[in-house]
């Protein structure tokens, strides 16, 4: 029986990779995403194995909308929650409110409102829920006080969530990863892709691809197997030291 995987954010990096991957493996693919061109173009190169929707996250009337999708599409066994938003690098008081509400309600209201609406279909199908979220959820850098924080809520929603579905047979998993060069971290650099290049100068980062085939992995476990978090770095990556401000 094919498996029906539903991917928010499938029009670039993370989600886009793991749309390729599920379709070349057999699964029906469900894509979300703003950018209709972009969806389209994906249905043209994985055909009938992929089902694009153009929802915004931040819509909830059009998110919960994805729960009443006709079979064999509304036969939902995974949902992936990777899309998400993130305002430049900038400290709060420097940063337009409208950025902010844009990430939190793409990364958090959107995300519950979406994972509330697909549960009793996950739960008939003991299916499973992958979120993303970022190790800027553990570890804080400046600039980063609204978007990690989102990160962290979807670690704890995770984990969560985890205890209201016991004995469901509903795995989920909040994966975390580092830098990773994808179209994220260009928008996440203000559009420039000049800064966002420098990030990997002289190291190798995590690829769209890696992420995929981690997705892949967690969705293909034994079904008595739930990660309940992984967190996953290039070896180039590591932890910073502390800040420390002095006077004089």
């Amino acid at each position: 029986m094919t498996k029906t995987i539903l991917i928010t954010g499938a029009t670039a990096g993370f989600g886009q990779a793991a749309a390729k991957r599920f379709a070349h493996g057999g699964w029906n693919v469900i894509g979300t995403g703003r950018r209709a061109k972009r969806l389209r173009a994906l249905q043209e190169e994985l055909e009938d194995a992929f089902l694009p929707l153009e929802i915004d996250m931040r819509d909830r009337a059009a998110v919960e909308s994805l729960a009443q999708l006709s079979p064999p599409w509304g036969e939902i066994d995974l949902l992936l929650n990777n899309a998400g938003l993130a305002p430049p690098t900038d400290p709060l008081p420097d940063t337009d409110w409208e950025r902010l509400e844009d990430v939190i309600e793409t990364n958090v209201t959107g995300l519950v409102a979406l994972t509330r609406a697909l549960l009793p279909k996950l739960v008939e199908r003991k299916g499973q829920i992958i979120n993303l979220s970022s190790v800027a959820g553990t570890y804080p850098y400046k600039g980063g006080a609204v978007y990690a924080g989102t990160k962290a809520f979807v670690h704890q929603f995770s984990l969560d969530l985890r205890c209201d579905l016991a004995g469901t047979g509903v795995r989920v998993t909040s994966v975390e990863p580092g830098m990773a060069e994808t179209e994220f971290t260009i928008v996440r650099t203000g559009g420039d892709k000049q800064a966002s290049d420098k990030l990997y100068a002289g190291m190798d980062p995590m690829t769209a691809g890696d992420l995929a085939d981690l997705f892949w992995w967690l969705a293909n476990l034994p079904p008595h197997l739930n990660i309940n978090t992984i967190e996953l770095m290039p070896v180039s990556q590591s932890w910073a030291g502390f800040t420390v401000s002095r006077e004089g």
